[in-house]
């Protein structure tokens, strides 16, 4: 049987090699073993260089960030904070642009931050002023009461009063559970109302053993697997 001639397959190799070694000092860039190994050592310094490089970014932006923040009054954390309560989805890399070329721009964006550590957006707190100036009645959040945004919306869709909810959140915030505890709705997570209704296990009578006494989804199938085996 004929042998197989690769030498035009290995020519290709030793050519490849050689081009990505072009550059290197003394016969790194000529001998194809030290070549080859210098290519090798270079893509691994390569790839950990690409995983600092993030970091180094990352730590920078963050720089910037409380820079900007800082001239505002807010904390780094206080401004992160804040703009998951406000629900503004602006990554660290455009924070920290609009903090180093657009002050102007950075600055509204942390009056939203503060305004919803300060208890909602400048234009629901606009409204809560509008409705108290009209005589329309309490609004559904009183001044001192500390709730989640998200919490808000639930005693909304509930008709829940916020200042009759007891919060169970760090330093007394109402928090969602607590909103629908109030309101005579199971306290259970969308997943594990699926998981009942796929199951046809009745939320009621299922003991949460989540955060707050939340029902979750392994709650769910217990009970389930309880049901079947009182059944059998």
């Amino acid at each position: 049987m004929a042998r197989t001639a690769r030498s035009v397959h290995a020519r290709k190799k030793r050519k490849k090699v050689l081009e990505q070694a072009k550059g290197y000092r003394g016969t790194k860039k000529s001998s194809y073993k030290r070549a080859k190994e210098q290519v090798w050592k270079g893509g691994v310094y390569a790839y950990a260089g690409r995983k600092q490089r993030k970091r180094d970014f990352r730590a920078l932006w963050i720089q910037r960030i409380n820079a900007g923040a800082r001239e505002h009054g807010l904390s780094y954390s206080q401004f992160i904070n804040g703009l998951r309560l406000a629900e503004v989805d602006l990554d660290r890399k455009i924070l920290a642009d609009l903090a180093a070329t657009e002050p102007t721009a950075f600055a509204a964006v942390v009056q939203q931050a503060k305004d919803a550590l300060n208890g909602g957006s400048g234009e629901n707190q606009a409204k809560r002023r509008d409705a108290q100036d009209n005589g329309a009645g309490s609004p559904p959040r009183g001044d001192d009461v500390e709730a989640t945004e998200a919490a808000e919306r639930k005693a909304s869709e509930l008709d829940v009063d916020l200042a009759e909810v007891e919060g169970s959140g760090s330093g007394g915030r109402v928090l969602v559970e607590d909103v629908e505890e109030a309101g005579g709705e199971i306290n259970a997570t969308d997943a594990a109302r699926s998981k009942a209704d796929e199951l046809e296990v009745d939320l009621a009578a299922v003991e949460g053993t989540g955060a707050n006494a939340r029902i979750t989804v392994g709650d769910v199938e217990n009970a389930a697997e309880e049901e079947g085996g009182t059944a059998e």
